[in-house]
């Protein structure tokens, strides 16, 4: 029968008349042949963002490296012996020098001012009396000669009559240039207690912390940094959390009050610091005291037995 279609042979090429093939399709050689090289392979393209990935990861892992042989060597500081301290034990080796002990040099302080008596000015309002304030000049009266006395601004109406002697009856019995230092508080309607010491020149020290500071630094008391942090800390936690805070800030205070008073008798080592008295009139103008825990309730016994502290209650009664 024939074929219905025809179609030509594919696979013609290659294949010899009269001869039958071993295979389907012959392919020729791909081997070498010896003494021949061999070709090279292809090369293959790199992707610019994998390079910049694996460059990413090697420095990556140098500062993973970097980062553990640091945290080896802080392991290494913390086990030894002397790393893990107690700053306690720093605070009472400070040298203190007892409040009746000689003072500090007040020309230095203050400066030197030829036939003039070296005036501390402070403005304050009587609606928020700085007790702080108050206790300090009582402590100075005990170190310097001091000529006090008690102004009223025209800025302020009345001034309550315990506030006007609260330097106690100044009588002039010297000669103003026999005095060592002039303290003159004037009562006035101000934010915020002001301080001059040198009155033409010199910007005003503003806050009651910040000027209770700078009277008691007349005490000529020397810190170290650790001792000073604290003291520094205290008076703006007695500040801003005890007199300014909210009832939720004072419990947190008062139970850090009592934790640090039962190490120790005084908030910041065995001796009165200008803390314990920016602390106490806190305490004593937030009315806080009669709640405090045990511990702050001995101390600030032990703060009213001094008279500069009993003199001052007498202005909250």
């Amino acid at each position: 029968m024939p074929a219905m279609y025809k179609v030509r042979p594919l696979h013609s090429a290659g294949v010899l008349p009269g001869q039958l093939p071993t295979c389907m399709y012959p392919v020729p050689n791909l081997h070498r042949t010896a003494g021949t090289a061999a070709p090279p392979p292809p090369q293959e393209e790199v992707d610019p963002s994998l390079q910049a990935l694996e460059s990413r990861q090697e420095e990556i892992l140098k500062r993973l490296y970097e980062l553990k042989s640091a945290v080896d060597g802080l392991s290494k500081m913390i086990q030894t012996p002397d790393a893990d301290f107690d700053v306690t034990n720093i605070i009472q080796t400070d040298e203190f020098s007892p409040l009746t002990a000689n003072g500090a040099d007040l020309d230095l302080m203050l400066g030197k001012d030829y036939g003039a008596l070296k005036d501390v000015v402070i403005n304050a309002n009587p609606s928020l009396p700085p007790l702080s304030l108050l206790v300090i000049h009582s402590l100075l009266c005990e170190r310097y000669k001091i000529l006090s006395a008690v102004h009223t601004h025209s800025s302020v109406k009345s001034v309550p009559e315990n506030l006007l002697k609260c330097f106690g009856e100044q009588t002039k019995k010297q000669p103003r240039h026999e005095y060592q230092l002039g303290f003159t508080l004037i009562w006035k309607d101000v934010p915020k207690p002001q301080m001059k010491f040198s009155i033409q020149t010199m910007c005003p020290i503003e806050g009651e912390g910040n000027i209770a500071r700078f009277l008691f630094s007349l005490f000529g008391q020397k810190y170290n940094a650790v001792t000073s942090t604290l003291i520094d800390s205290w008076v703006d936690t007695a500040i801003f959390q005890l007199k300014e805070g909210s009832s939720k800030e004072r419990g947190a205070v008062l139970r850090s009050m009592n934790a640090a008073l039962g190490k120790s008798s005084w908030l910041v080592g065995n001796e009165l610091t200008v803390a314990d008295v920016v602390a106490w009139c806190a305490l004593r103008q937030t009315g806080t005291a009669n709640t405090a825990p045990a511990n702050v309730q001995k101390w600030m016994k032990c703060c009213e037995n001094l008279a500069p502290f009993s003199s001052v209650m007498k202005l909250l009664k």
